[in-house]
C-alpha cells in the first residue's frame, strides 16, 4: 500500500511547494496561513500524542467553528487516529451516546459545551482526558487539560503517522433526523477520491476560491467544503464560531467576498425572506450548493430572482462521504438533482433491485469509491446499506429521458395512506409552493389504527395561522395532487425543529404526537 496521509497532503503539501504564507482560512481573528495552519496542526498533534492517542484510536471533537476545530482535525488526522465529530448544541443525553458508541479515549472540547459533556462522561468506559478550549485552566478537573496552555508549549514540527489511503481516517455520521445517528466508516482516500470527483470535476476549484459554509463544520459536507476540498487547491475557507443567521452570513459576504456559498433549502428561505434581502450584494458568490433536504422549485425560483446567483442542487450522504449526483455551473435546472458527478454510477431500481425504465420512481443505487466500508455496530444494516463499492440508498428518484434525476422522497419516509403509497415530500413540495409557507413537513399519524398525513407548517410573517388557512392548504394540495395526498391535518408551528446539521427533525416531530 502507498503511503498516503490527509494532514500531510490538504495541508503540509502547501509549504513544501511554496504556498505556506497563501491564506487557509478566514476566522474571526483574522486570516490564518497554511504556515500558520500547518504549525498549529502539529502542536496539537503532539498534545494529543502525549495524552495517549495512537494510531487508529478514535477522538471526538465537540468544538466550536474556527481555526482551532480545523487544525484539531488535521492533528487527528497526522497522527493516524480517527476523527469524530458532534454538534456543540446537544443534550447531555446525546453527548452521552457519542460517548459511548466512539469509546474516544480523548475528546477535544470548548468551554461552552463542557459541563454537558462532563455530566455524560460517566457513560464512557473509554475516556481518559477532555482536552478543552477556551476555558480557565483553574476551572478544570482532574482528568481534564488546558488546550491553550498545553498547545503553546508543544514543537512546531511532528512527522506524519506511517498510514495509507486504506487505512481507515474517517467516521461520518449520519443526521440523525429519524433516528440515532449512526458513523459511516471512511479510508483516508475516500477524501481525495471526492475531492477529484466533485470539487474538481463539477465545482472546479481553485486557488482563488474562497468558501463560505452555511452548516456548522461538525457535518461533514460543511467541513469538506470549507476545510478539505478548498485546500486541496490551495484556496481558503470561511469559518465562524456562531450559529448561522442570515444577518451574520450577509455581513461574512460582505467582509469577505467567498465565491462559493455552502447552503441548505432553510437557510435560503431564510435569506430570501429577510426584509433587507434586496439591498445585499452577493456578485462576489459564482454558485451556490444546496444540499442536505429538498429544494422546492419555488424557493429555487425565489432565490434566483432575489440574489441572482446560482444553485447548484445537488444529492449525497455520509455513506457515499459526500455528493454523487449535482447540478452543473452553467447547467442547473430548478427542481433537479442533476446528473452523476464523475466517478459515479446511478441506478433507479425497483424493490427487487431491477432497474426501472426513465421516468418512473424507484430506490436509487450508487457506485463510487466513497462508499463506506460500514455502519459502526451495526452489522444488519450495514449489510442492507453496502455491497463493496456498491451504497443502495433510501432515497427515492425519478430519472429523466435527459439523464436528470428528480428527488421524489425517503423510502423509510413513505406512508401507507388509503393502501397507496405517499411520498411526503411530494405532498412538502406542494404546500412550499403556497405563498403562506415558509416551510413545512409531513409525517404520519395513527387514526382509529390508519395512517393519515399531517402537515406541520411554519408561515412567512405575513400570514395568520387559523382554520382557514389550514383548509385552504389542504385545498392548495388537493387542486394539485391525488385527493389522497391531501394532509388530513395540519398544524401551525412557529419553526420547524432541525437538526444540527439544519434538516427538518422528523423524530422530534412525530414525539410531538406523544
Amino acid at each position: 500500500m502507498s503511503a498516503f496521509n490527509l494532514a500531510t497532503h490538504f495541508v503540509d503539501r502547501h509549504l513544501e511547494q511554496g504556498r505556506g504564507e497563501r491564506t487557509a482560512l478566514l476566522a474571526p481573528g483574522g486570516p490564518c496561513s497554511y504556515a500558520g495552519l500547518a504549525e498549529l496542526t502539529n502542536r496539537i498533534g503532539h498534545v494529543l500524542r502525549d495524552l495517549g492517542v495512537r494510531q487508529e484510536e478514535r477522538v471526538l471533537l465537540v468544538l466550536s467553528d474556527g481555526v482551532e476545530f480545523v487544525a484539531t482535525w488535521y492533528a487527528v488526522q497526522k497522527l493516524g487516529a480517527v476523527t469524530a465529530e458532534a454538534y456543540t448544541f446537544l443534550a447531555v443525553k446525546d453527548y452521552a451516546h457519542y460517548l459511548e458508541y466512539t469509546r474516544a479515549g480523548v475528546v477535544v472540547v470548548d468551554a461552552g459545551s463542557l459541563e454537558r459533556v462532563r455530566e455524560a462522561a460517566p457513560a464512557s468506559r473509554s475516556l481518559r482526558h477532555l482536552l478543552v478550549l477556551g476555558a480557565r485552566g483553574e476551572d478544570l478537573r482532574p482528568g481534564e487539560a488546558h488546550f491553550e496552555s498545553l498547545v503553546a508549549q508543544a514543537p512546531a514540527q511532528l512527522d506524519p503517522a506511517p498510514t495509507s489511503a486504506d487505512d481507515i481516517a474517517i467516521w461520518k455520521f449520519t443526521t440523525g433526523s429519524t433516528g440515532a445517528p449512526k458513523a459511516c466508516v471512511h479510508r483516508a482516500g475516500t477524501a481525495l477520491a471526492s475531492h477529484r470527483s466533485y470539487a474538481e470535476g463539477v465545482l472546479a476549484l481553485t486557488e482563488d476560491d474562497v468558501v463560505l459554509p452555511v452548516p456548522k463544520l461538525f457535518f461533514g459536507y460543511a467541513r469538506d467544503m470549507a476545510a478539505l476540498y478548498p485546500f486541496g487547491v490551495g484556496g481558503a475557507g470561511i469559518v465562524y464560531p456562531e450559529r448561522p443567521t442570515p444577518e451574520r452570513l450577509f455581513e461574512l459576504i460582505a467582509r469577505h467576498a467567498p465565491t462559493i456559498l455552502v447552503n441548505v433549502p432553510t437557510m435560503m428561505a431564510a435569506m430570501v425572506d429577510h426584509p433587507d434581502a434586496a439591498m445585499q450584494d452577493l456578485t462576489s458568490v459564482r454558485c451556490c450548493t444546496s444540499a442536505g433536504e429538498a429544494l422546492p422549485r419555488e424557493l429555487h425560483a425565489r432565490w434566483l430572482e432575489t440574489f441572482g446567483v446560482e444553485v447548484l442542487d445537488g444529492l449525497g450522504s455520509s455513506e457515499a462521504y459526500h455528493i454523487f449526483i449535482s447540478n452543473r455551473p452553467g447547467e442547473a435546472v430548478p427542481g433537479s438533482l442533476g446528473r452523476e458527478v464523475p466517478g459515479y454510477r446511478a441506478r433507479v431500481v425497483d424493490d427487487a433491485g431491477d432497474e426501472v425504465t426513465d421516468g418512473v420512481t424507484g430506490r436509487l443505487w450508487v457506485q463510487g469509491e466513497t462508499a463506506a466500508l460500514m455502519y459502526w455496530g451495526a452489522r444488519e444494516k450495514s449489510t442492507q446499506t453496502f455491497a463493496g463499492d456498491l451504497v443502495m440508498t433510501g432515497d427515492l428518484v425519478e430519472r429523466d429521458g435527459d439523464g436528470l434525476y428528480w428527488y421524489r422522497g425517503r423510502a423509510d419516509d413513505l406512508l401507507k395512506v388509503g393502501g397507496i403509497w405517499v411520498a411526503p415530500a411530494e405532498i412538502e413540495q406542494c404546500l412550499a409552493g403556497h405563498p403562506d409557507v415558509l416551510e413545512c413537513a409531513v409525517v404520519g399519524y395513527a387514526e382509529r389504527g390508519l395512517v393519515r398525513p399531517r402537515a406541520y407548517v411554519a408561515l412567512v410573517e405575513s400570514a395568520t395561522a387559523g382554520p382557514d388557512l389550514a383548509d385552504a392548504l389542504r385545498e392548495h394540495v388537493r387542486s394539485e395532487l391525488s385527493p389522497h395526498k391531501r394532509p388530513r391535518d395540519v398544524c401551525f408551528l412557529d419553526a420547524l425543529p432541525k437538526t444540527g446539521s439544519g434538516k427538518i427533525d422528523r423524530r422530534a416531530l412525530k414525539e410531538l404526537d406523544g
